[in-house]
Protein backbone atom coordinates (compact mmCIF):
# COMPACT_ATOMS: atom_id res chain seq x y z
CA UNK A 1 0.00 0.00 0.00
CA UNK A 2 0.53 3.33 -0.24
CA UNK A 3 0.76 6.70 2.28
CA UNK A 4 1.20 10.08 2.40
CA UNK A 5 2.44 12.03 5.16
CA UNK A 6 1.81 15.32 5.52
CA UNK A 7 3.88 18.01 7.67
CA UNK A 8 4.45 21.52 8.72
CA UNK A 9 1.10 23.17 9.35
CA UNK A 10 0.93 24.88 12.83
CA UNK A 11 -0.50 28.35 14.38
CA UNK A 12 0.52 31.51 12.59
CA UNK A 13 -0.51 35.01 12.65
CA UNK A 14 -1.99 37.11 9.64
CA UNK A 15 1.05 37.63 7.13
CA UNK A 16 3.13 34.50 7.81
CA UNK A 17 4.22 32.19 6.06
CA UNK A 18 4.20 28.25 6.26
CA UNK A 19 5.92 25.34 4.30
CA UNK A 20 3.62 22.23 3.86
CA UNK A 21 5.42 18.80 3.22
CA UNK A 22 3.88 15.86 1.95
CA UNK A 23 5.93 12.37 1.26
CA UNK A 24 5.02 9.10 -0.59
CA UNK A 25 5.31 5.88 0.99
CA UNK A 26 5.10 2.43 0.31
CA UNK A 27 4.83 0.28 -2.64
CA UNK A 28 5.32 2.90 -5.70
CA UNK A 29 6.10 2.43 -9.06
CA UNK A 30 5.58 6.50 -10.12
CA UNK A 31 3.78 8.96 -9.33
CA UNK A 32 1.69 11.10 -11.57
CA UNK A 33 -0.34 14.81 -10.07
CA UNK A 34 0.33 15.65 -6.80
CA UNK A 35 -1.95 18.25 -5.18
CA UNK A 36 -2.80 20.05 -2.03
CA UNK A 37 -6.61 20.54 -1.00
CA UNK A 38 -8.04 22.23 2.11
CA UNK A 39 -10.91 22.15 3.94
CA UNK A 40 -12.44 25.41 6.07
CA UNK A 41 -14.42 24.27 9.56
CA UNK A 42 -18.16 23.83 8.17
CA UNK A 43 -17.01 24.26 4.67
CA UNK A 44 -16.28 21.58 2.43
CA UNK A 45 -12.90 20.37 1.29
CA UNK A 46 -11.67 22.33 -1.61
CA UNK A 47 -9.19 22.17 -4.38
CA UNK A 48 -5.58 24.29 -4.06
CA UNK A 49 -3.21 23.30 -6.25
CA UNK A 50 -2.01 20.31 -8.72
CA UNK A 51 1.38 19.82 -9.61
CA UNK A 52 2.33 17.15 -12.53
CA UNK A 53 5.46 15.05 -12.84
CA UNK A 54 6.89 17.49 -14.79
CA UNK A 55 6.50 20.30 -12.68
CA UNK A 56 3.80 22.51 -14.84
CA UNK A 57 1.10 23.37 -11.85
CA UNK A 58 -2.14 24.80 -11.31
CA UNK A 59 -3.42 27.00 -8.75
CA UNK A 60 -6.57 28.31 -7.62
CA UNK A 61 -7.54 32.02 -7.78
CA UNK A 62 -7.77 32.35 -4.41
CA UNK A 63 -4.17 31.67 -3.59
CA UNK A 64 -2.46 32.54 -6.64
CA UNK A 65 0.50 34.76 -6.07
CA UNK A 66 0.39 33.89 -2.31
CA UNK A 67 0.74 29.98 -2.61
CA UNK A 68 3.89 27.86 -4.80
CA UNK A 69 3.55 24.40 -5.03
CA UNK A 70 6.51 22.02 -5.88
CA UNK A 71 7.51 18.87 -5.96
CA UNK A 72 10.94 16.68 -5.31
CA UNK A 73 10.81 13.12 -7.41
CA UNK A 74 13.54 11.89 -5.97
CA UNK A 75 12.25 12.06 -2.43
CA UNK A 76 8.28 11.30 -3.70
CA UNK A 77 7.65 14.73 -1.18
CA UNK A 78 5.57 17.23 -2.53
CA UNK A 79 5.34 21.09 -0.88
CA UNK A 80 2.84 23.84 -0.63
CA UNK A 81 4.71 27.36 0.32
CA UNK A 82 1.83 29.47 1.58
CA UNK A 83 2.63 33.33 2.24
CA UNK A 84 0.57 36.17 3.27
CA UNK A 85 -1.64 34.01 4.77
CA UNK A 86 -5.36 35.44 6.13
CA UNK A 87 -7.54 34.51 8.72
CA UNK A 88 -9.76 32.67 5.34
CA UNK A 89 -6.90 30.28 4.71
CA UNK A 90 -7.51 29.20 8.16
CA UNK A 91 -8.33 24.85 7.74
CA UNK A 92 -6.87 21.45 7.14
CA UNK A 93 -4.57 20.88 4.76
CA UNK A 94 -4.54 17.52 2.98
CA UNK A 95 -2.60 16.12 -0.15
CA UNK A 96 -2.98 13.60 -2.70
CA UNK A 97 -0.99 12.07 -5.06
CA UNK A 98 -1.97 9.26 -8.23
CA UNK A 99 0.21 7.02 -8.08
CA UNK A 100 1.18 3.81 -9.95
CA UNK A 101 2.15 0.38 -7.71
CA UNK A 102 3.34 -1.40 -10.65
CA UNK A 103 4.27 -0.21 -14.51
CA UNK A 104 1.38 -0.31 -17.35
CA UNK A 105 -1.22 -0.34 -13.97
CA UNK A 106 -3.76 2.54 -14.14
CA UNK A 107 -2.87 5.05 -11.37
CA UNK A 108 -4.68 5.17 -8.24
CA UNK A 109 -5.02 8.35 -5.83
CA UNK A 110 -4.37 8.32 -2.38
CA UNK A 111 -4.29 10.82 0.71
CA UNK A 112 -2.84 12.25 3.44
CA UNK A 113 -4.57 12.23 6.97
CA UNK A 114 -4.38 16.30 6.80
CA UNK A 115 -2.14 19.26 8.98
CA UNK A 116 -4.19 21.69 10.57
CA UNK A 117 -3.37 25.53 9.72
CA UNK A 118 -4.45 28.09 11.45
CA UNK A 119 -4.23 31.97 11.00
CA UNK A 120 -4.82 34.61 13.71
CA UNK A 121 -5.90 38.04 12.67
Amino acid sequence: QVQLVESGGGLVQAGGSLRLSCAASGRIFSIDDMGWYRQAPGKLREWVATIARDGSTRLTDAVKGRFTISRDNAKRTVYLQVNSLKPEDTGVYSCNAEVKSQPYYSPTTYWGQGTQVTVSS
